[in-house]
């Protein structure tokens, strides 16, 4: 739970906590210490209470008129002074400790808390061995109160005072600590998800301003690491584009005109031979047999290079391999949003996007079992996305990418580009993206 908080909260709760210790700790020494001072500070009035009134009874013994004498004594008392006379007739007077205070700005928690002890003192007032009243000491301790009242806020305003100075220099101090570790953690972030360019700040204590530096020197690395990795991915799509069209154009030079040579002799041959017998028949497979490794030589010279795009545009040749499609696959309801702008787009990036139109149409027909599917490709400023779509069951769990899909991924980061996967309201989907400007070529270097 505690690791849940933030570092301000883990701070600032310390702080706080201590804050009301420290306010119970002066509660308690104050109770504990008050109650006790108070009560030194009036036994001093409390012997002189006991003096007097030995003094008075004393007096009153020696005295021819001791009534008259203990009269003149009441009245020489003023009603404010502690020690006060107390007639035996009269009923016992109010204790002050129930409400003999003047508490003027001190709440009553406040006298609660500190527990003052009861002090009242009585001394027996004696005529003829007769008691006749009391001298009695009732200290009037609003003062004192008022001034334990008085140090006890000054405490609680001192620590407050210094609990809210260290809140703001902690809190200072946290901000000038976290900002630098927040635009790290926002570094590493850009760097996890790829973007390298953008320097991470550095600031705050040295230990991060070092760990910034050392992450900015692993972004610059990693940079540079996955620029050699594009350039790498596109030196291989280059040389293996060149291969296939090597391949394509041996497939076409070579095998083109030996299987039309065949197919124009086996023609000759059917249309030489009896209608009937089975000389006939042998020729006709062979001309069914010839006829359908051209087709298969045309589907592959497709699949290797799809060589009239520089001559048709990449929007017509889309067009072309959507066609096929919809011949080859009759049951699929296939429909398309192609932006004409891609007549535009030429080289590695044309051949990319017709790859990923060409694999994706290909997993579809293969393994997708869908009725409709739907290709659409626009070209922005910035970008060119293509996403193919289709209603089928979509991929096999743990199967995000097969073969095909796998070399279409490799061609387009080696443009910077990215390829996603996607499961959406039951409907797979495709997603290329590629920037409008592509990846600069690397050079081809000979291997070897």
């Amino acid at each position: 739970m505690w690791q849940r908080l933030s570092f301000r909260t883990q701070l600032f709760l310390p702080l706080g906590a201590s804050f009301l210790a420290t306010l119970i700790l002066g509660g308690v020494l104050l109770q504990i210490f008050a109650a006790g001072q108070l009560a030194d500070e009036n036994e001093p009035a409390r012997r002189s209470t006991r003096t007097i009134a030995t003094a008075l009874n004393n007096t009153l013994r020696a005295s021819d008129d001791p009534r008259k004498t203990l009269d003149a004594f009441v009245q020489s008392l003023t009603t404010s002074s502690d020690i006060q006379f107390r007639s035996a007739e009269s009923p016992a007077a109010e204790s002050r400790k129930d409400g003999r205070y003047n508490l003027q700005g001190v709440p009553q928690w406040f006298v609660n808390l500190l527990m003052v002890p009861d002090m009242d003192a009585a001394t027996p007032v004696l005529i003829d061995g007769k008691r006749v009243g009391d001298i009695v000491f009732l200290p009037d301790l609003s003062a004192d109160l008022f001034e334990k009242w008085i140090g006890f806020l000054a405490l609680t305003g001192l620590v407050a005072m210094l609990t809210v100075l260290t809140g703001i220099i902690a809190y200072v101090f946290a901000g000038s600590a976290l900002r630098p570790l927040q635009h790290l953690g926002e570094g590493l972030t850009r760097m996890r998800r790829g973007d390298y360019a953008k320097p991470i700040p550095i600031g705050g204590p040295p230990e991060i301003r070092q760990s910034c530096a050392e992450a900015n020197a692993l972004a610059a690395t990693l940079a540079q690491l996955s620029q050699d990795n594009r350039d790498l991915m596109h030196r291989l799509v280059s040389l293996q584009d060149d291969e296939r069209r090597d391949l394509a154009r041996e497939l076409h030079d070579e095998l083109g005109p030996l299987l039309f040579s065949i197919r124009a002799g086996t023609i000759a041959l059917v249309d030489a031979s009896p209608q009937a017998g089975n000389l006939g028949k042998s020729a006709q497979d062979v001309l069914q047999s010839v006829e359908a490794l051209q087709q298969t030589n045309r589907r592959i010279l497709d699949r290797l290079r799809p060589l009239y795009i520089q001559e048709l545009g990449l929007s017509t040749s889309v067009q072309t391999l959507l066609q096929n499609f919809r011949k080859q696959a009759p049951h699929i309801v296939l429909t398309d949003t192609i932006d004409p702008g891609l007549d535009g787009i030429a080289g590695p990036l044309a051949q990319t996007v017709y790859r990923v139109i060409q694999e994706a149409l290909t997993n579809v027909l293969r393994h997708a079992k869908a009725s409709n599917a739907h290709v659409q490709a626009t070209v922005t400023d910035k970008a060119l996305v293509v996403e193919i779509s289709d209603d089928g069951g979509g991929f096999p769990d743990g199967n995000v990418f097969g073969r095909g899909l796998t070399g279409m991924h490799e061609r387009v980061r080696a443009l910077s580009g990215s390829l996603s996967l996607l499961r959406v309201d039951g409907r797979t989907h495709v997603r290329c993206r590629l920037p409008a400007e592509p990846a600069r070529e690397a050079p081809v270097q000979p291997i070897g």
